[in-house]
């Protein structure tokens, strides 16, 4: 599956510092994590802390698939608001869930300051706004919810919103947020794990694997194996290949970055920005003051077809963002088109899909597939270990 289309702005802007070589050889492993983007990094980040024992593998060069397409906008808010939630999965795992996303994106600053990746990894606050009447009730409803349940914000009034240079008529502060390269750090994060003694094989597509009593055998297109105890799956949405379970609609989405403004409203620099529109839209600034986009998103059919529609697209995002903030001369410097996958509950999954197989899956789906995925890191020693989490409970297979 084609991820991503055209040139995306993490990878030009931070080069390809590391190269791996493909598999040459047999190998035989305790873990072998297969998929080389933000999420297999993590995983292996914690395999390793363990003292594991790890291959990983990705089919293309590692990060270039999801991860590159990425905005890094990193909040606690899921696709699906709190309120909502709840109805649909319960108070205890909906409020557990913004937490865990909120201990996530601190969890993940103490993980870049360990391995000292200069991801330009920066907290932020996060504006949830609206500008349709209509969609007053509502947003009020989850301001209320979030703050019945201990989640730290404001109620922001049309003035309010106008001092940050934003075009709407309410919104949500929220306290809790942040950006980053996301390339960036999932480079850092597999050449740390590299000196740690993890071996990483690029360019090496497994095809199948046989499962057997005490181990599975993965093996790759050129027709080498790789025998291990566990096998981690953290290919995000080409998961839909392996897996029979009908977990996610996958979606295509646009991206806009624009080039370098020169003087941006403070708020700006302050926040990221996304509204109640479905699909919505999102806004946020890069560390040499360029402005990512994104939006637009459609039902994924193919590649093809997603990528026919990306000149449409540009100009789409940048009508919209000149009508949310009139003041700011948007000039496009790069565009992009990515796949990403909606659940029905905006939730990730992680665990093993069939209790038989020694396979785990770290799935996620959705905005927020990066603080899903160290919420993923934090409980992958207990799937291994067949150790009961609730975490595990709550984003579970079949659920």
């Amino acid at each position: 599956m084609k991820l991503r289309s055209s040139e995306t702005f993490w990878p030009l802007k931070s080069a390809m510092k590391y190269s791996y070589p493909s598999i040459d050889s047999d190998h035989t492993t305790e873990i072998l994590i297969i998929g080389g983007g933000i999420t297999g990094a993590l995983i292996a980040y914690k395999l390793i802390s363990e003292g594991k024992k790890v291959i990983l593998v990705d089919r293309r060069d590692v990060a270039n698939g999801s991860t590159a397409a990425s905005t890094a906008l990193l909040q606690y808010e899921i696709d699906v608001p709190l309120h909502e939630l709840i109805k649909i999965r319960g108070l205890e795992c909906a409020v557990d869930s913004y937490s865990n996303g909120k201990k996530a994106i601190f969890d993940l600053r103490t993980i870049i300051d360990t391995i000292k990746s200069d991801c330009q990894f920066e907290f932020k606050k996060s504006i949830y706004y609206c500008s349709l009447k209509k969609d007053i009730p509502f947003l009020r409803n989850e301001f209320k919810c979030r703050k019945e349940h201990g989640f730290d914000v404001n109620w922001l009034e049309r003035w309010d919103l106008e001092k940050m240079g934003l075009n709407a008529i309410a919104g949500i502060e929220s306290k809790t947020a942040a950006v980053m390269d996301p390339y960036k750090l999932a480079n850092d994060l597999l050449h740390y794990c590299q000196k740690k003694g993890m071996q990483i094989y690029d360019r090496t597509n497994i095809t199948s694997i046989q499962n057997q009593k005490s181990k599975s055998i993965a093996h790759t297109e050129n027709k080498f194996t790789i025998s291990a105890e566990h096998i981690i799956h953290c290919s995000g949405y080409e998961s839909t290949e392996t897996l029979t379970e009908k977990m996610v609609d996958l979606k295509s989405t646009y991206v806009i970055a624009s080039e370098n403004i020169e003087f941006l409203p403070t708020a700006f620099k302050n926040a990221i920005f996304w509204d109640t529109s479905k699909p919505y839209l999102y806004f946020r600034v890069t560390s040499d003051n360029r402005i990512i986009m994104g939006g637009g998103d459609e039902d994924f059919k193919d590649a093809k077809k997603r990528d026919k529609l990306l000149d449409k697209k540009e100009q789409y995002l940048l009508r919209h963002f000149k009508r949310k903030f009139p003041k700011i001369n948007f000039k496009i410097d790069y565009s992009w088109a990515g796949t990403f996958g909606e659940t029905k509950d905006g939730l990730p999954y992680f665990g093993k899909p069939d209790p038989t197989k020694n396979e785990h899956y770290v799935l996620g789906f959705g905005g927020n597939g990066i603080t899903f995925s160290v919420i993923g890191m934090n409980s992958i020693m207990d799937s291994i270990n067949n150790k009961k989490n609730q975490d595990l409970e709550y984003y579970r297979f079949g659920r």
